[in-house]
């Protein structure tokens, strides 16, 4: 067991989460919300991270990150390191990979609370702030909880754009996942058997968890 790498990816996972949640609750609330000019295309760019393959994906996302993009000039200005092939920027990749896995969760639990609701809130003359924090939010907690769920287990799983983006470092960009494939390079099949039950078992247990949170927005919606 590579036990460095099952930290990485946790601490990947953990950051992701933490990165993409408050970004999620405003941009799925706003999706849910409102209606404006080009929120299909928003919607469509959301969704591109789960149609598009993960090395397409992470080869645009290291082009973004290099030494020779803006992005990519102002970070190692700042922090004095590259982007690419770092913690940080792994980090960055993998919040825009899992963004459709944080934000269509939270957008349907809004979707699901009735516009009565809103209009009554406001008719007692409620300010949005505190209708979004006071009834919104719990109201969409199973979306916002199934969000986490998902978001932290698609960045455990995720390979090709953390490969594409943060190499094969020990101890900073090596994640779960990358060990399992060196395992197999190596012939160990123990080792990358024992490594992908974790990730399965973390799976199951997200699968299982959206599950049962999906039955409980189900009635709201009818």
């Amino acid at each position: 067991m590579d036990w460095r790498a099952l930290g990485v990816s946790l601490w990947l996972g953990f950051g992701t989460v933490l990165v993409l949640v408050p970004f999620g609750l405003w941009l799925g609330h706003t999706l849910a919300s409102r209606q404006f000019r080009g929120k299909g295309l928003l919607e469509a760019l959301v969704a591109v991270p789960l149609v598009l393959p993960p090395t397409v994906l992470g080869f645009y996302l290291l082009v973004a990150f290099g030494a020779r993009s803006p992005l990519g000039e102002a970070f190692e200005a700042i922090a004095g390191q590259a982007l690419a092939f770092s913690f940080p920027g792994l980090l960055l990749a993998s919040a825009v990979a899992s963004l459709p896995f944080a934000v269509q969760p939270i957008q349907r639990g809004f979707e699901a609370i009735p516009v009565e609701v809103r209009e009554a809130a406001a008719c007692c003359g409620m300010p949005p702030w505190r209708r979004f924090a006071r009834i919104e939010v719990p109201l969409a907690w199973p979306g916002i909880l199934t969000a986490v769920v998902l978001t932290f287990a698609h960045t455990l799983g995720e390979f090709g754009v953390i490969l594409m983006v943060g190499g094969n470092i020990p101890g900073e960009t090596r994640t779960l996942s990358i060990a399992i494939y060196d395992r197999m390079q190596a012939f160990d099949d123990r080792g990358a058997g024992l490594m992908a039950a974790v990730l399965l078992a973390v799976a199951l247990l997200a699968l299982t968890l959206t599950t049962v949170l999906g039955r409980r927005v189900g009635p709201r919606r009818g």
